[in-house]
């Protein structure tokens, strides 16, 4: 029997509800109000550990059947009880076991995402769009980055899988052409959508840029502005997006009569020692470019860097376009033409068709989703504003 620890008498003292985890106590005798210190909430451990519904229980005496009735929500619980729990719930540091939760149901409402890299502000704002839209249905992201690498793409899938995320997006490495990781969760049933860079391999929805368009309307820009021979600044050729962009830039030349010159098309890994060394070759030409497309923006600021070390102008001496238009396409000297990509939305249309896929099931017809591109000009191209 609990004694007053004022007056010590037992006799007049009755529970009163709880208070920071601990039992309260009202003595009617003295008017006095106390807790029992040995219902305090135990020191946390050293060792990892993840509080449980059961912990919660064992400090307040309560059945762990009603800590989960009242952590979910169920009017059969006393509101000061509920309060109660929720109370040592929160000084626990309780966390709900998202892992068991998905064993019973089926599903974690987490998606997983992969990316090349986090740092570029294409992969960046993609993101952002995935996440507006995955939040507003009730879902988490989880994000990975392969940092370019086939390997950590793999080991990336093989641990959000791993977590049972209900669902994959993934855009992939430069590295990857082994698609096999993606297939086997795809061949599961687990729903995956390729965005931007995708395999053509799996049976996925896939959201992607009309990079031929794009490539055609940057290339045809440049000829309008009097450029005769352009030269195009590829990536690797087993890359999708470079095939197209290439495809692209091709057919604008052949539409307007142009010569194909192998001299004047290079195939690098996007590194900017790479981009440097292709100027370097292009200018000891008899005949340099007077134009380059650099299918991948950063190579664009590294050739508009390489130019202005060897003094010369651009677009006077060499116009440059690049393809996509993040923000320092807009601060450099000069401001770069591009193709803004829409990144933002592509992140968004991903997401949506995740959740198609979820509400269909086996009735979801994978499908692609083509953004156009808009071209961007600026003073990076425009040879015609320069009277010399």
């Amino acid at each position: 029997m609990m004694k007053c620890t004022k007056c010590s008498l037992a006799d007049s003292v009755m529970r009163a509800g709880f208070i920071r985890g601990r039992q309260r106590y009202f003595c009617k005798s003295c008017n006095y109000h106390f807790t029992d210190a040995a219902t305090a909430p135990p020191a946390p451990a050293r060792k990892r550990h993840q509080t449980t519904i059961s912990d919660v229980a064992k400090v307040l005496g309560v059945a762990p059947s009603t800590v989960s009735r009242a952590m979910n929500g169920h009017t059969d619980i006393n509101a000061n009880t509920r309060q109660a729990i929720l109370e040592v719930a929160r000084q626990l540091d309780y966390q709900p076991n998202l892992l068991a939760q998905s064993l019973k149901s089926s599903e974690t409402n987490t998606i997983g995402v992969v990316i090349p890299d986090i740092e570029r502000p294409f992969f960046a704002t993609a993101v952002s769009g995935i996440q507006q839209v995955a939040a507003e249905a009730g879902y988490r992201v989880m994000i990975c980055q392969s940092k370019e690498s086939y390997q950590t793409e793999v080991s990336n899938v093989q641990a959000l899988v791993a977590s049972r995320v209900d669902g994959l997006l993934i855009c992939h490495s430069r590295e990857t052409e082994n698609f096999d990781h993606v297939k086997a969760p795809a061949s599961r049933g687990i729903p995956v959508v390729h965005f931007d860079r995708v395999s053509h391999e799996v049976d996925s929805a896939k959201v992607i840029l009309d990079d031929w368009h794009a490539a055609f309307v940057l290339t045809e820009h440049l000829i309008e502005q009097g450029c005769q021979r352009i030269a195009i600044l590829a990536g690797p050729p087993s890359l999708l997006i470079s095939q197209q962009r290439e495809a692209g830039y091709l057919s604008a030349l052949q539409k307007h009569g142009l010569p194909v010159l192998p001299e004047l098309r290079a195939h690098i890994n996007f590194r900017p020692e790479a981009a440097e060394a292709a100027l370097t070759t292009w200018l000891a030409l008899p005949e340099p470019p007077d134009a380059i497309f650099a299918i991948n923006y950063t190579n664009a600021f590294d050739l508009i860097l390489a130019m202005k070390q060897r003094n010369l102008r651009v677009p006077q001496d060499v116009a440059i376009v690049g393809f996509g238009d993040e923000f320092l396409a807009a601060l450099i000297e000069p401001g770069l033409t591009t193709i803004d990509l829409h990144p933002y939305r592509i992140g968004q249309q991903a997401a949506r068709l995740f959740l198609e896929q979820m509400q269909l099931k086996e009735n979801f017809q994978p499908r692609t989703f083509v953004i156009a591109g808009d071209l961007v000009v600026r003073q990076s191209s425009l040879k015609s504003s320069f009277v010399e």
